[in-house]
C-alpha cells in the first residue's frame, strides 16, 4: 500500500537511511533497533499514537528498514511508512502487557529470521521507550547488545529545506496561539478555559496549515506556582497583580516550535521589569552571535554574562535543539546551550532559546525558537517580545 499523504519525498528518506547506515558503520553497529518514535518517523515516516506499547524500527546491513510493533498498529504503518508491506511486522496481542510473554521475544525471532542473529545489535538504552525488561529479554536470546542512544537524534540536527518549512509553519501556529492569549485573557477567567482556547487555536493552525498535537502540554503556572518551571494548569481564575507564563508549542506534521511569554495584569513590579530588561538584553547578546561556526557554549556564555551584568543568574541550560518530536518531550535530546557543549552551529539547526528566570514569588519566560541560517540566525516566530501587560 502506498502512503496516501507522505510528509517527504522518497529521496529524502533515502538520504536519511544512507546517513543512518554511515553512522552505524562509524560506531561498529551491524543492526540498529530504534524505539524513539521521533527517530522511527524520521527514518520511515511512521506516525501513530502507539508508543505506549513496544515498537520500533530495525535497520540492518542492507535493504529497507523494518517496522515492528503491535499487529493492530501494522495497519497504521501501512498507511504512513514508505517501505513495502513485506517490511511491516506485527506481534500478536497476547504479548501486550503480559508478564509471561515479552514482545522482545518476538522481535528476537524476527532478527533471527532476517539472518542477523549473530550480528552486533545496538539499541537506544537511555530512552523513554526502551525498558530494562526489554533489555533483559534481549539478553535471554544471547544477543550482542550495544548502546546507540542518540545516534539517530544527532543525525536530525541539521534540517532539510522541507523540515525548515514545517518548523516555520509550526512557528506561525504558536505565534497565533500567543496572540489569542493576549487578546482574550482577562482577570477572573478560569485558567482551564483559557488553555482550552489555546488548544483550539493550535489545532486549528495558521496561514492555511492545520495544527498537530504538541509533544508537551501547555505549561501555565501563575504566582508562586510560577517559581517552578513545569506545572500545568487548573481552574484557578487569573488574578490581577500576578504573573502567568505560558510555555506552549505550535506543531505541524510532528515538527514542534515551542515559545513562551509571560502575562501580567496591572502594574508590573519593579523586580519583574528589571528581570524583563535583563532577559531581553541577554537575548539580544545571543542573537548577535548565533551563527555558523559559533558553539553552543559560546551562546550560553553570552547569555549568562549579560544576565550577570544586570544582577541575575540562571543555573540551568538556556536552550536546546528542537524539531520532530513526540510526547513526552519536544526537544531532540542532543545539543544544549550550556557550558561544556562545544557543538559547532551549522545552517539548518533549530533551537528553543530558553532564557527563563524563576524569581522568589513567580517566574518570567520570554523564549525564542531560532533557526541558524547561512549568515546568522532568524526567529521562527513573529510574537512581540517583552512582558504581555494588560490593564485592569
Amino acid at each position: 500500500m502506498t502512503h496516501p499523504n507522505p510528509a517527504f519525498d522518497q529521496s529524502e528518506y533515502d538520504d536519511r537511511l544512507t546517513k543512518v547506515r554511515a553512522a552505524m558503520a562509524r560506531a561498529g553497529i551491524e543492526v540498529l533497533f530504534v524505539t524513539d518514535p521521533s527517530n522511527m518517523a524520521w527514518i520511515t515516516g511512521y506516525d501513530g499514537w502507539s508508543f505506549y506499547v513496544h515498537q520500533g524500527v530495525l535497520v540492518g546491513p542492507d535493504g529497507p528498514p523494518r517496522w515492528w510493533g503491535r499487529a493492530m498498529d501494522g495497519a497504521g504503518a501501512r498507511r504512513t511508512v514508505w517501505m513495502p508491506d513485506d517490511d511491516i511486522h506485527g506481534y500478536d496481542d497476547t504479548y501486550v502487557q503480559n508478564p509471561d510473554k515479552h514482545p522482545m521475544a518476538d522481535l528476537s525471532e524476527l532478527i533471527a529470521d532476517c539472518g542477523w542473529g549473530a550480528l552486533k545489535l545496538a539499541v537506544e538504552m537511555d530512552n523513554y521507550y526502551f525498558s530494562a525488561a526489554a533489555y533483559i529479554e534481549f539478553l535471554k536470546h544471547h544477543m550482542k547488545i550495544a548502546d546507540a542512544t542518540g545516534l539517530v537524534n544527532w543525525l536530525r540536527g541539521v534540517k532539510s529545506a522541507q523540515e525548515i518549512e514545517y518548523m516555520k509553519r509550526a512557528g506561525a501556529i504558536v505565534t497565533r496561539m500567543h496572540r489569542v492569549i493576549a487578546e482574550i485573557a482577562h482577570v477572573g477567567m478560569p485558567k482551564n478555559e483559557l488553555i482550552a482556547e489555546v488548544y483550539r487555536t493550535g489545532i486549528q493552525g495558521a496561514d492555511g496549515h492545520w495544527g498537530d498535537y504538541p509533544a508537551i502540554v501547555p505549561m501555565a503556572p501563575s504566582g508562586a506556582d510560577a517559581t517552578a518551571p513545569h506545572l500545568t494548569w487548573d481552574d484557578t481564575p487569573l488574578k490581577a497583580g500576578e504573573a502567568t507564563f505560558f510555555e506552549i508549542a505550535g506543531a505541524y506534521r510532528r515538527y514542534q516550535c515551542p515559545q513562551s511569554r509571560t502575562l501580567f495584569f496591572g502594574d508590573v513590579p519593579d523586580r519583574y521589569r528589571r528581570a524583563e530588561t535583563a532577559v531581553m538584553a541577554a537575548t539580544e547578546a545571543v542573537l548577535d552571535i548565533a551563527a555558523p561556526g559559533a558553539t553552543c557554549e559560546a551562546l550560553a556564555a553570552a547569555f549568562n554574562d549579560t544576565l550577570a551584568q544586570h544582577g541575575f543568574e540562571k543555573d540551568s541550560r538556556c536552550g536546546y535543539a528542537i524539531g520532530l518530536s513526540y510526547p513526552p518531550d519536544w526537544g531532540e535530546r542532543t545539543m544544549s546551550l550550556r557550558a561544556g557543549d562545544t557543538t559547532v552551529l551549522e545552517p539548518g539547526m533549530t533551537f528553543h532559546f530558553m532564557p527563563a528566570l524563576w524569581l522568589e514569588d513567580g517566574g518570567i519566560e520570554m523564549t525564542e525558537p531560532l533557526l541558524i541560517t547561512d549568515e546568522g540566525c532568524e526567529k521562527l516566530c513573529d510574537t512581540p517580545g517583552g512582558l504581555v501587560v494588560k490593564t485592569v
